[in-house]
């Protein structure tokens, strides 16, 4: 099957032709590191690391590369705070980024290069892109001049002169114009810096990238990604310095990710409503986390609310029920017990297929999961060969797409301890029992039991069960 990516670049979705047949080359912008992760760079890495899961499933040889910015202004500025090496800081926030990223089961990139591993190819992309007319210097700074770029724009859809016209911006009278940014940045008191042609100095931002993908995948390579905050100005940048080094496309695939607002507002310092991953950990399942963040498409806004996470959390308890019941009644051990592919997989492989819709996908697992159950639920006293064959078809199915998401990677019973002993969840609340729970009262309200509808809802209030009836299905959660 073809998958099909919606490219930034030429706004449409297209079918992915990698340069190279089998082989797939992608960067992603990671973190400047000066700070604990929050829940919006979760997404972007989340998201990309799903996406390398499926081409790896999918038979490519991916290559993958997802850089540390370690020197910048904030960091300095943050370093300068504690009253501490900037080095020093930006190695602890690394180390803080693992720690989430680990806990949230995010793989390791092939690549992932720190920009202070990368001072001497920086350098020697500022050199080049001065020798080509593109970049200036004055006074120990220098400026890729954005007017040697005709195509200046072109990812983001603005237009230099429009821009300019209602530009607000830094003034610098030096620059030869306003929108032109720095290369290489001379260096302050206090700062850390590095000697170059130029004098003492440090990189700019956008031109890590540059130096850092071209050493590590080639001139032009397959997809780049990163969150939809970097289309403009850093990917624009971005394009302007590799395009205008070397003269051949840079990107030939652009992916970028929605944000995350929080409680429908977006989430800013001026409203303090920064998530913090460590802190979300505390209440939330990682593998919840994981399937919230998944739970729309990348492309679009997500809303982390309460509502949403218990959601997810109660949606994940519902898979591992049905793990547990299936393993329980057929004696299967958590792994594919085979390699060949159920309609469940080949549904979700059609979702990935189209932009890597996960939204999607995970509307097929859930489908899967309530199948199964029913299955289960009417064979209740023994299963025969040919509805056992079913059950560990949709089993194998369910686990190849946890394993394509990143989630149920605990066997059920370790699952269920886990949320016991943090204190998550009721562990012995029976998720399979609440559906069919469910199930008998959509039964009794069709044909208008309205004394056996309520009473079900009445003892799932008594389970500690809170229902939600809605236009598109009834919802339960825990009542916490």
């Amino acid at each position: 099957m073809t998958i099909h990516i919606y490219n930034t670049l030429t706004r449409k979705k297209e079918i992915f032709e990698p340069l190279e047949p089998g082989k797939v080359k992608m960067y992603v912008c990671g973190p400047t590191v000066y700070d604990y992760c929050h829940i919006g760079h979760a997404r972007s890495v989340v998201t990309f690391d799903v996406v390398a899961r499926y081409f790896r499933d999918r038979g490519f040889e991916l290559i993958y590369v997802r850089n540390f910015t370690d020197v910048d202004d904030k960091i300095i500025a943050r370093a300068n705070e504690r009253g501490m090496d900037s080095r020093e800081l930006s190695e602890e926030f690394i180390r803080e980024f693992y720690k989430d990223m680990d806990a949230l089961n995010v793989k390791r990139a092939d690549f992932e290069p720190k920009v202070t591993e990368f001072i001497e190819p920086i350098k020697d992309f500022v050199t080049m892109l001065i020798e080509k007319g593109k970049a200036y210097q004055i006074d120990g700074d220098v400026y890729y001049s954005v007017e040697s770029f005709g195509e200046y724009g072109k990812l983001s859809g603005r237009k230099l002169e429009d821009m300019e016209a209602g530009a607000r911006v830094d003034v610098d009278e030096r620059k030869r114009n306003p929108f032109d940014f720095a290369l290489w940045k001379s260096a302050k008191p206090g700062e850390p810096f590095w000697e170059s042609p130029w004098g003492k100095g440090r990189p700019g931002w956008h031109i890590e990238c540059s130096a850092m993908s071209s050493r590590l995948l080639g001139q032009t390579f397959d997809i780049h990604g990163g969150g939809k905050d970097l289309i403009f100005p850093h990917h624009e940048n971005e394009i302007a310095q590799s395009e205008g080094a070397f003269g051949k496309p840079f990107a030939r695939y652009w992916m970028h990710n929605g944000f995350v607002n929080i409680n429908q507002e977006k989430m800013s310092k001026s409203l303090g409503n920064f998530l913090m991953i460590k802190d979300v950990l505390k209440s939330y399942h990682p593998e919840a986390i994981r399937l919230f963040l998944l739970s729309s498409h990348y492309r679009s806004p997500i809303d982390f609310t309460e509502k949403a996470m218990d959601e997810a959390d109660s949606g994940l308890d519902k898979i591992y029920s049905l793990l547990e019941r299936v393993e329980t009644l057929t004696g299967q051990t958590p792994g594919r017990e085979s390699e060949s592919d159920g309609e469940s997989w080949k549904r979700f492989a059609e979702a990935m297929n189209d932009d890597f819709n996960t939204a999607k996908g995970i509307g097929v697992l859930f489908e899967t999961v309530r199948n199964t159950n029913r299955i289960l639920d009417e064979n209740t006293i023994s299963l025969s060969p040919e509805m056992r064959k079913s059950v560990l078809s949709e089993h194998s199915d369910i686990l190849k797409i946890g394993s394509i998401l990143g989630i149920l990677t605990e066997s059920p019973q370790a699952y269920f301890e886990k949320k016991k002993m943090k204190g998550l969840a009721d562990s012995s609340v029976d998720a399979a029992l609440i559906d069919k729970m469910i199930q008998d009262r959509k039964e009794a309200r069709k044909t208008k039991n309205w004394a056996k509808a309520d009473q079900i809802r009445k003892q799932l209030e008594e389970m500690n069960i809170v229902l939600e009836d809605r236009a598109d299905g009834t919802f339960w959660k825990i009542n916490k």
